[in-house]
């Protein structure tokens, strides 16, 4: 299966579930596709958690939830090793970030300390416990969610942590004829905790999200579309409304995520189009404003499409 008709049948699948949201479905399947992890935020309510949980369903991916709690330990997500009294010795009872599909739901109702349970699991796929490595093996992505207007409770992301999101996708309200078709859904008796009731297709394996990895990597870049890259992560560490631009990180992030758009919309390459679809979902968790430019209400969102406008654009 080819990688468009590998994302033609997750959005049309998907698209029994969820009504109105297809370009965040669309940014979580590229950042799956470039092996990468996604950071959603959205107010509650508009199906974040439904999304992931749809894309894991249809795929065929093991997938597992934690809600993240003040009160939650790095041993709840890792794992523990145990003591066995018949057999007079330890074993590891695996935590849930052993899956294929990790859903981190509201991320930053936990303390740093278990967030960083994360961090090497994001970055190497692998996972140390009691001094021990454990690898994550095949598909591991992790899929996070929190909401961006309720602070109390709550733990910013370090940017460490922030950093290991190879995306951070803005999910806001449909619009009126979606809503109406949500409506519509739930009149006729759709369950979103329940799938069965949408009748869902799904993938036998995620063997093929494990192929598609290779024809994404096959796509062609140009050689300046790889400079207009670089040129728009350079041009945020410069504009004066920032104290932290994106890192050579954002370039690469860029780059692969543009393969996987190519790879989606049935090209065997990438175009600066591609290129400046991503900027903001890439780059806005990169950039840190100065102190004056969030006093005067300025949104990274904002830098970045300026950015985007006064860099040429390569023929």
């Amino acid at each position: 299966m080819k990688v468009s008709e590998l994302g033609e049948f997750v959005y049309n699948e998907a698209g029994k579930v969820i009504a109105g949201q297809e370009e965040a479905l669309e940014q979580i399947l590229v950042c799956l596709l470039a092996r990468g992890h996604v950071l959603l935020e959205g107010v509650p309510g508009i199906a974040k958690t439904l999304a992931v949980r749809t894309i894991a369903f249809v795929l065929g991916c093991d997938s597992k939830r934690v809600q993240f709690t003040p009160d939650l330990m790095p041993s709840d997500i890792t794992g523990t090793y145990v003591f066995d009294s018949k057999t007079a010795s330890f074993h590891l009872r695996k935590g849930p970030i052993f899956t294929n599909l990790l859903l981190a739901d509201e991320i930053n109702r936990t303390p740093p300390k278990t967030q960083s349970a994360l961090l090497q699991a994001m970055e190497e796929r692998c996972v140390s416990i009691d001094g021990t490595d454990h690898s994550l093996e095949g598909i591991f992505f992790v899929a996070a969610t929190q909401n961006p207007i309720e602070y109390e409770g709550t733990y910013p992301l370090p940017e460490a942590q922030l950093d290991r999101f190879l995306m951070k996708v803005v999910i806001g309200y449909p619009d009126a004829g979606s809503e109406l078709e949500v409506l519509r859904r739930s009149h006729a008796g759709f369950d979103p905790h329940d799938l069965s009731t949408a009748k869902l297709t799904s993938l036998p394996s995620p063997e093929a999200v494990s192929a598609a990895w290779a024809e994404v990597q096959a796509v062609k870049v140009d050689e300046e579309v790889m400079r207009y890259a670089a040129a728009l992560a350079r041009a945020t560490r410069e504009a004066y409304q920032v104290i932290l631009g994106a890192s050579p990180r954002a370039s690469i992030a860029l780059l692969r995520c543009s393969k996987a758009l190519a790879a989606l919309r049935g090209r065997e390459y990438v175009t600066p189009d591609d290129i400046k679809a991503l900027a903001l979902p890439i780059m806005r968790h990169r950039v840190i404003l100065s102190p004056e430019s969030a006093i005067e209400g300025v949104r990274a969102d904002e830098v970045i499409s300026g950015v985007v406008a006064s860099i040429p654009v390569p023929r």
